[in-house]
């Protein structure tokens, strides 16, 4: 009860106040009440992090840490700009202070002065009950948060269903997947979407996931295909594959194939303008659009790369383990050269190879991969080739490594990394 001292000397608010939140802490209008109320002393949070905090400093924390995804997800964007300014020497002494003001601003801790002018008295407590239960109406009826939402949607993983309707994916949840008519058509466990088998309909019927930088997803599909997304892509696929049609499905970005055998439907993956045929192997395609190159690596069995949507054995490109096809956007040619398998599927793990990459598409890969932006001053870095292998390493591991090993110097200016020229 004492967190409530600093906002009124009424013990019975108090009480009230405390038993009240906590009943409520999970619906959603109303938990960002909670959250907002019991708010976290942002220098407790760095006393943690620096391993400072007293026992009973800790246990608030992690209490306050567990009480929400919300404020898992601002813990986490603490520590990753605690890691990162620890090691940057200017951020020691300037830039970690200015982002420790703007991180208080940014997940909206509450000061003292300004949490008494708000509850100063029970009067003013019971109207902001009172507005709380309106919002939380208001919300579930969809009035207000509809800006919040869609800036929600950029940064999470998002399931768009047939009937257009888009479903915010919870990794740390598990929902059931419905159609259009509430008939269930798959669960969602963490990190993985599982289909059933089960024919709901005559017609394809879509879903697309959305995975944004940062993060990876996968799916198992109805005919037990699975297919693992990286950061920055999306999938459209049938909900049901129709046993008259082939199955067929549409990527933007990068996934690795485990294609489920089937000799009588073969499994077709359309890239813009190619086209990836199999019937039953594993693959790796990389065709993000704003890349000059789209490129399918084969690790098993046989896959046939042709342009366009009607399939000629003629004018089809076969690949044999280990090599790789890459169609070149600007002359629409496909070449196909040997390629290292392991080069190509070390995202799935959380893994970083590179083999005399380019800079320039090194600050593209890391981007994704850790969804921060990169500005590159030093242009005289953009076609040097560098070659490393992290095993799942954090960014700062990878910018310290490229400052010790090749004197690449580089700041962080709020959410920008900057290299230095």
């Amino acid at each position: 009860m004492d967190k409530y001292m600093e906002t009124t000397d009424n013990p019975a608010v108090c009480q009230l106040l405390d038993f009240f939140l906590f009943q409520f802490r999970y619906i959603p209008p109303l938990n960002r009440l909670y959250n907002t109320i019991i708010s976290m002393d942002i220098n407790k949070i760095s006393k943690y992090l620096n391993n400072t905090a007293s026992t009973k400093e800790v246990m608030d924390v992690e209490r306050w840490i567990d009480n929400s995804s919300e404020n898992l997800e601002k813990f986490l964007k603490f520590k990753a700009q605690h890691i990162i300014s620890s090691h940057d020497e200017t951020a020691k002494i300037a830039d970690f202070s200015k982002g420790f003001k703007q991180f208080k601003i940014n997940i909206g801790v509450n000061f003292p002065s300004k949490r008494k002018e708000i509850w100063n008295t029970s009067l003013k407590y019971a109207a902001m009950l009172v507005l709380g239960l309106g919002f939380a109406y208001a919300y579930y009826q969809g009035i207000f948060y509809k800006e919040e939402n869609i800036d929600l949607q950029k940064n999470a993983i998002t399931l768009k269903l047939e009937n257009g309707k888009v479903k915010v994916i919870n990794e740390d949840g598990t929902t059931s997947i419905t159609d259009s008519k509430g008939n269930s058509i798959g669960t969602q466990r963490g990190t993985s979407l599982i289909y059933e088998d089960v024919a709901v309909s005559e017609k394809l019927n879509y879903n697309t996931l959305t995975v944004p930088y940062g993060k990876r997803f996968d799916i198992l599909l109805s005919d037990s295909t699975h297919v693992f997304l990286n950061a920055g892509s999306s999938l459209k696929y049938p909900v049901n594959f129709i046993n008259e049609k082939n199955r067929v499905v549409h990527l933007t970005g990068e996934a690795f194939f485990v294609v489920a055998k089937d000799a009588e439907h073969p499994f077709i993956v359309n890239v813009d303008k190619l086209n990836i045929r199999v019937l039953g192997t594993k693959f790796n395609v990389s065709a993000y659009p704003e890349d000059n190159t789209c490129n399918t690596m084969l690790a098993e069995g046989s896959v046939g790369v042709y342009k366009g949507n009607s399939y000629n054995l003629a004018k089809t490109t076969f690949l044999t383990p280990g090599h790789m096809a890459t169609l070149n956007k600007t002359n629409d040619s496909i070449s196909v050269q040997p390629a290292e398998t392991s080069l190509h599927t070390a995202w799935m793990t959380g893994n970083i190879i590179f083999r005399h990459s380019p800079f320039k598409n090194i600050i593209t890969k890391l981007e994704r991969q850790y969804n921060v932006k990169i500005i590159n001053q030093n242009k005289l870095l953009e076609e040097e080739l560098f070659t490393a292998n992290f095993k799942n390493p954090s960014l700062n591991q990878i910018l310290e490594t490229f400052k010790e090993n090749y004197d690449i110097d580089y700041k962080i200016d709020q959410d920008k990394i900057i290299i230095k020229p």
